[in-house]
């Protein structure tokens, strides 16, 4: 099928039509004499942050003609903020976005096809490994990524040693008795978690691209208009057994430390899902213990293995041309290179998206690095059509079971229902024009 991709309006006034966006994308000056200045956007995470001057520099000294200037924001309002610059005339050259984002940067006008004379969309295909097909807009792409993520179980190996457990679990039973051994309450309060559930973090991913299809329970129709989570018993089952890890279980609470990464780097988690863009920050923040990486346990040994997987683009604004332009597809040409790549992995902890570094040795039996690469075989890249307001009616939802104590499946099916009108929605507006 065609895939597409959406994400949230950004709000009101912001989610103006493409017309009006015309000839944005220019914020950064054309520069004087022969030097050309292009301006690169986005959202901080301190290792990427890092890692992108440091990009900027090699790519400056490779390039004295030109000159890229970096800006970052906060996340919880990046999109707020490209909306408003883009509006105002004065947006980036070059902004980095999220893959579920592309079609509501494209419907806005934030965004030109990658020319393709510079690269085709078959060489795109043939250079990337085959999740990045995913991020196609109306069989054009709009964005590139420098890496792209799995999720695997960072551990403890500390902790696992002091409470006499020899290896990672490999099934999810595994992983909840071992949690059960290793969390500790004192006077109810809970000061050491086995395992950091979450909702809003990889939890919710976690629940519909592993569980959902560990139980077999194919998350979403192939045209991406049905939600199928409710499509047969198995998916209350996965559901249900999600949400025993916080209420039955006893193994964490999400709001000991939301996601798990603090607790973890504290030495008071002994467990957590996450992405490969974690490892970069916890080599830097954790020097008091060993800690290691495992692949997702399964529901029985042996058994059927699933993934997420997600990645970020960068993109050029509309508007962009001229030398601006040929500058720009540089930087992004620089940015996509396979020792770029290799370098983003050692820095950041993501994962190469070139496809000839997808069977690299060095990378599959690296113990860190291994269990993310290798996810990739099995990973799902999810069909969102609104990936902001997918993720809050699901945090929505479980949190009347949560902190409400409501019925789970009752609110199960209430959260399928509204997950559905969404995309009702969606397919609706698409088939209208509008």
């Amino acid at each position: 099928m065609k895939r597409t991709f959406s994400v949230s309006a950004v709000g009101g006034a912001a989610l103006l039509a493409a017309g009006l966006l015309a000839g944005c994308g220019s914020g950064g000056s054309s520069g004087s004499g022969n030097t050309v200045t292009i301006t690169y956007w986005q959202y901080t995470y301190p290792s990427k942050v890092t890692e992108i001057k440091k990009l900027i520099q090699e790519f400056e000294q490779q390039n004295p003609n030109i000159k890229v200037v970096e800006q970052d924001f906060p996340y919880d309002n990046y999109n707020q903020k490209i909306a408003a610059a883009m509006h105002a005339g004065n947006g980036p050259d070059i902004m980095n976005l999220y893959y579920g984002w592309i079609p509501q940067y494209v419907q806005q006008g934030y965004l030109q096809p990658i020319p393709s004379d510079w690269m085709s969309t078959q060489q795109i295909d043939n250079y990337y490994i085959p999740m990045v097909q995913d991020s196609k807009y109306n069989g054009k792409y709009y964005a590139l990524p420098i890496a792209v993520r799995t999720l695997a179980l960072f551990y403890n190996k500390d902790m696992f040693q002091k409470y006499g457990i020899s290896s990672p679990p490999q099934t999810w039973n595994e992983l909840i008795q071992d949690a059960q051994k290793m969390t500790i309450y004192q006077n109810g309060k809970l000061v050491q978690e086995g395992f950091a559930p979450d909702v809003s973090s990889q939890g919710y991913h976690l629940f519909e691209e592993v569980l959902l299809r560990q139980y077999g329970v194919t998350p979403f129709s192939a045209d991406g208009k049905k939600v199928l989570w409710n499509s047969s018993p198995a998916g209350l089952q996965a559901f249900r057994f999600w949400m025993d890890m916080f209420n039955k279980d006893k193994i964490g609470d999400q709001n000991f430390d939301q996601g798990g990464e603090t607790a973890f780097e504290a030495g008071k988690d002994a467990m957590f899902f996450s992405g490969s863009f974690e490892i970069g920050t916890l080599q830097k923040a954790v020097s008091s213990f060993q800690w290691g990486v495992a692949p997702i346990p399964t529901l029985t040994p042996g058994g059927q293995q699933d993934n997420f997987g997600s990645f970020w683009v960068n993109g050029i604004a509309k508007g962009v041309s001229g030398a601006k332009l040929k500058a720009a597809e540089k930087f992004l040409q620089f940015l996509d290179s396979t020792s770029t790549e290799k370098d983003w992995l050692k820095n950041v902890g993501e994962l190469p998206a070139a496809a000839s570094l997808s069977t690299d040795q060095s990378i599959l039996n690296d113990p860190i690095y291994g269990p993310f690469e290798a996810g990739l075989k099995y990973a799902h890249a999810t069909f969102f059509v609104d990936e902001t307001n997918e993720r809050q009616i699901m945090i929505d939802e479980t949190n009347k079971i949560l902190l409400q104590h409501a019925p789970v499946a009752q609110t199960f099916d209430e959260m399928v229902q509204k997950e559905q009108a969404l995309r009702d929605k969606y397919f609706s507006s698409i088939g209208s024009g509008s």
